[in-house]
């Protein structure tokens, strides 16, 4: 197994390199449809990194991935699953893909909304809709209610 490779983005300017010796890889049956060979192959793919221990992030990227992957971990391990293909070497390359692609979300930092006012445009729009649902429910009502 190679290292698995992260590509830059916000949190991590040069990506990340996660070592292969720190990645752990469990095999067992997929369910679902396989033909013949269901009984016989082990497809789906259980890729494991723990992220206390990991030596591809530094402390401020740990203490954000692990805040943002909180309800995704067991202790501090972050658990992918593939299972979608028929063939163990498409399902490894899924989890793998789909790791990069977790600690990639997870290691950018959050970006804060700036506050903005409606557009003059999109408040006449809404007094106008509301007009509009207004004279709607006034032709319910019955004749002479007034």
């Amino acid at each position: 197994m190679e290292d698995l490779r992260v590509s830059p983005g916000p949190g991590a300017p040069h990506g990340l390199v996660v070592p292969a010796t720190e990645l752990r890889e469990q095999f067992s049956h997929a369910s679902g449809p396989g033909g013949q060979g269901v009984n016989t192959t082990d497809s789906r793919v259980q890729l494991s990194l723990d992220l206390a221990t990991t030596t591809a992030l530094d402390e401020a990227q740990r203490a954000r991935v692990i805040a943002e992957l909180s309800v995704k971990l067991a202790g501090t391990v972050l658990t992918i699953t593939a299972a979608e293909q028929r063939s163990q070497r498409q399902n490894r390359r899924a989890a793998r893909e789909r790791l990069a692609a977790v600690l990639r979300e997870a290691v950018a930092p959050a970006v804060e909304r700036r506050p903005t006012r409606p557009t003059r445009g999109s408040r006449r729009r809404r007094l106008e809709a509301k007009r509009q649902r207004a004279a709607l429910k006034q032709s319910r009502r019955p004749p002479g209610s007034e």
